[in-house]
């Protein structure tokens, strides 16, 4: 039996300008390589949302494309958190990553609302934060990337962060953590994109999308020798 996963993209017209379609390319690849075939859906404003999605995926935004998408991302949050609660991975990134948390408030003052799924919130920073990123996960090493955002993004109490900073500003430019995650959602301020450079997370993705569809499902090793001479490289890189 050929084993099959359904990819969904959030708004990949408004929220894709950093690059972050590479994120797509690189779970589309890596689980051709262990023998999934994967199936794309783009979803956009007022669009029939597909509930049988594998993994949800969103990138980054201007402010306007979040005001922009806000009220259907509204329409269709009971959807995501289902899903959510369910155990579907999900990675979201930057902007979306923003709205995922509770509310994201632009420099003229204007409240977006997000959805809730990370104990979060986002207000207009003073200044972007740019360059070169260095974080350490428990779960999957050094993550490591490049940030550019002027959203400054404060976690709840309880809630847990992607990785602490070894090197960047991070989810406030204190430099202490960047990202949440909760259950198998993953945001995070890291394009580049992140999924190239850190395969370890790409493939944790991806296991949970398959082991949900699929128990008996065994994550085999790829070689992954280019992957950690870029990551190298990237870590050596000046802020």
């Amino acid at each position: 039996m050929t084993k099959s996963l359904k990819i969904l993209v959030l708004y990949p017209e408004e929220m894709n300008i950093y690059g972050d379609h590479g994120n797509l390319l690189t779970l589309q690849k890596r689980a051709e390589k262990r023998g999934l075939t994967t199936e794309t859906v783009l979803y956009e404003p007022d669009m029939k949302f597909d509930e049988r999605a594998d993994i949800i995926l969103g990138g980054g935004g201007q402010d306007s494309g979040q005001s922009k998408i806000q009220d259907d991302l509204a329409e269709i949050a009971p959807k995501l958190r289902k899903l959510a609660a369910s155990g579907t991975p999900m990675l979201v990134i930057c902007g979306l990553y923003q709205l995922f948390g509770r509310y994201f408030e632009t420099a003229t003052g204007e409240k977006i609302n997000g959805i809730g799924i990370f104990d979060a919130y986002t207000v207009a920073g003073p200044k972007r934060l740019i360059g070169n990123i260095v974080t350490k996960s428990a779960e999957f090493g050094e993550l490591v990337g490049y940030e550019n955002h002027s959203g400054l993004t404060f976690l709840g109490q309880n809630q847990k962060p992607l990785a602490r900073v070894k090197k960047g500003a991070g989810n406030d430019a204190s430099g202490k953590f960047e990202g949440a995650r909760t259950g198998n959602v993953f945001g995070s301020y890291l394009h580049g994109p992140i999924l190239p450079k850190n395969p370890r997370l790409a493939d944790e993705i991806i296991r949970l999308a398959a082991v949900k569809k699929y128990p008996d499902f065994k994550l085999s090793q790829i070689d992954d020798s280019l992957a950690e001479k870029a990551r190298a490289i990237a870590k050596k890189r000046p802020r």
